[in-house]
């Protein structure tokens, strides 16, 4: 697990954006999937805010992705694990970077075809306890022919990474801006941040 871990990190280090190619396992993927779509089924994944005013954006312009927080309370054993995953993580970075992260919080999201969100940092301007973003994706056989990348903004370049299932980005929330591009399948992923309170 801690190779994973060091991948992230020394990738993070090395780019100012870390990348795991199989941070989750093929069976934790699949797991998380299946939650997202049992959520769909039920109706309770629901259209994001803007802002940690949850300020509605009625009509899906500037973001496209449907939601649902992870809670341990949940007693849902696929985000026990994932949520395990994420605190062993946290407690190797804080023991190799000395980065005093103490909370996180995280989503399933969902981008139905047709969906996408507009550049934006993940940082809110009144409140700046997130510290670093991290994405695991949760998506089988995706291809670039299938939008949905995810593109990273750095001094003039673009990385652009496709969200394929059990691959990891991590990046500062204040620092990077970033899109999803247009989705042409659903797109699914577990979002959140590290924080620090």
């Amino acid at each position: 697990m801690s190779q994973q871990f060091d991948l992230l990190i020394n990738s993070f280090i090395d780019n100012n954006v870390g990348i795991a190619d199989n941070f989750l396992s093929k069976n934790l993927s699949d797991n998380l999937q299946q939650n997202i779509k049992q959520l769909q089924q039920e109706g309770k994944m629901k259209y994001a805010g803007i802002g940690n005013d949850s300020i509605a954006d009625a009509t899906q312009q500037m973001r496209g992705d449907k939601i649902f927080w992870l809670d341990k309370k949940n007693n849902n054993v696929n985000e026990q694990e994932f949520l395990d995953k994420v605190e062993d993580f946290i407690d190797h970075l804080n023991k190799t970077c000395y980065t005093g992260i103490n909370d996180y919080e995280f989503h399933y999201a969902v981008y139905e075809e047709g969906r996408a969100y507009k550049k934006h940092k993940d940082q809110f301007k009144t409140d700046n306890n997130r510290k670093y973003s991290l994405i695991c994706y949760l998506n089988d056989d995706w291809v670039a022919a299938h939008g949905g990348q995810l593109v990273i903004y750095q001094n003039d370049t673009a990385q652009t990474i496709l969200p394929n299932a059990q691959k990891a980005v991590f990046f500062k929330s204040d620092e990077m801006e970033h899109e999803v591009l247009l989705a042409h399948r659903p797109r699914m992923s577990i979002t959140g941040w590290l924080k620090r309170v």
